[in-house]
């Protein structure tokens, strides 16, 4: 690092198991979270749709020549880019427009609380749960299909004397949350991974108890602080719940380093994915809660986003902002609008393509205005072929780059992808990879 300290990856509480060494496997998975669940803090919430932090951190320490680096991510996810800067000591900031991933995001970024006291009153938290350890929450059918009696019944108690004892705004009551946040999929029947869709109707063999796994959770994250503390991270990094295509934000100054991944247009529904999490800390009751919550403030890349705001083609298509990609957009949602008509589930793919790009473009747009001459942006990237449609994601977000206002891009190829064909919806070959837009 070019801060002239010496910053050792792994805390030394972690496993013997580090990740393989070998370069080309490295930069295959740089564009997934997998690696980031052997780092300090990162490792409190494990997110489907991140990126590797070592990758960010070479980046910014590569683009970081005068020690003033400012650095943005519009999607900022469960904060990946936000630590890396933190790490390297540059100044970091994150928009996230999902309530409950910001929420994620931004206890990771209050890793600089007192250690003792989180140990403290986790404990305190424990021991009041122990003394009543009755659901009150029976009715509710996504967490009885989810839990055993006794797993909820132990998890309603740490949400009621979370919900009691937090009585100040103290940051320590963010890292809490995030604890108990953290170990509802282990102790889940549910045959679902981290942060994605849940499978009741799939059982898994491992089950933790909720107390020890809240105790184990809470160690590691004592152990980190402790570990951040020492290497002294930098403290230069905020994230706000705003919108990337109109963010309520004013930067004091412009940024010289856009990282991030924006949603890919692969049907994925994110609101969806943190179902299980909203509904038991009682944000939602149910999937329709979904729309209202947290869908509509989103990038609009599945297709019932698109079906729950009735989007019109031809209107969206209309928009100045999809010129430079018009003719082969429209092209395509013309065909998924023939396609979707011969489907069961008939799928509104053809307004949700249209409506992503909008999104997209809006967003370019708005980093124009952001970032200073010569910066660069990154974005993590995949394409896309719904109905078996392709879209050349990479190509055409280059093309409302160029647009905007930046001077060039290219794409780096990481890795293949949708290569198991085995139950899928298509067999058009797929990749992931890097756009780089120059400003």
């Amino acid at each position: 690092m070019k801060n002239n300290q010496q910053f050792e990856l792994f805390p030394a509480q972690v496993p013997d198991n580090p990740v393989s060494t070998d370069a080309s496997v490295k930069t295959a998975r740089s564009g997934t979270f997998t690696d980031n669940m052997k780092l300090p803090v990162h490792q409190w919430f494990r997110y489907s749709a991140g990126f590797s932090a070592e990758w960010v951190m070479q980046l910014i320490d590569n683009k970081n020549n005068n020690g003033n680096l400012k650095v943005l991510d519009p999607f900022a996810g469960c904060g990946t880019t936000l630590l890396a800067a933190q790490v390297c000591k540059v100044s970091g900031i994150g928009f996230e427009a999902h309530p409950f991933v910001y929420k994620i995001a931004n206890a990771k970024l209050h890793w600089n609380i007192e250690a003792s006291a989180l140990l403290q009153t986790s404990e305190k938290l424990i021991e009041l749960a122990k003394t009543h350890q009755t659901s009150h929450r029976l009715d509710i059918s996504l967490l009885n299909k989810c839990y055993t009696p006794e797993n909820l019944a132990k998890l309603d108690a740490l949400r009621n004397a979370y919900l009691e004892l937090h009585k100040t705004d103290d940051p320590l009551w963010e890292v809490i949350w995030l604890g108990i946040t953290a170990i509802l999929r282990s102790c889940s029947t549910a045959g679902t991974a981290q942060w994605q869709y849940v499978l009741p109707n799939k059982t898994k063999v491992k089950v933790l108890e909720p107390f020890t796994a809240l105790k184990k959770k809470i160690a590691q994250m004592v152990s980190d602080i402790i570990y951040t503390q020492k290497n002294q991270w930098g403290t230069t990094a905020s994230i706000f719940l705003t919108d990337a295509r109109q963010p309520e934000f004013k930067p004091p100054e412009l940024f010289d380093l856009v990282i991030t991944s924006p949603p890919y247009p692969n049907n994925y529904d994110y609101a969806d994915a943190t179902r299980l999490e909203m509904t038991f800390w009682g944000e939602i009751t149910g999937w329709k809660d979904l729309q209202t919550a947290v869908r509509q403030y989103l990038i609009r890349s599945c297709s019932q986003h698109s079906a729950a705001e009735r989007l019109n083609l031809d209107d969206t298509l209309q928009d100045n902002i999809l010129q430079p990609i018009k003719e082969e957009l429209s092209t395509a949602c013309q065909t998924l609008a023939e396609i979707r008509l011969t489907k069961g589930g008939r799928k509104t793919y053809h307004t949700m393509v249209a409506a992503y790009f909008q999104d997209l473009g809006k967003v370019f747009r708005l980093l124009r205005t952001l970032c200073k001459e010569g910066s660069t942006v990154c974005f993590v990237i995949g394409d896309s072929a719904p109905y078996g449609v392709y879209l050349p994601v990479d190509q055409w977000l280059g093309q409302l780059a160029i647009s905007a206002g930046f001077k060039n891009f290219y794409f780096e190829k990481l890795r293949d992808r949708n290569t198991k064909w085995k139950n899928r919806k298509h067999t058009v070959p797929l990749h992931e990879g890097r756009l780089w837009i120059e400003g």
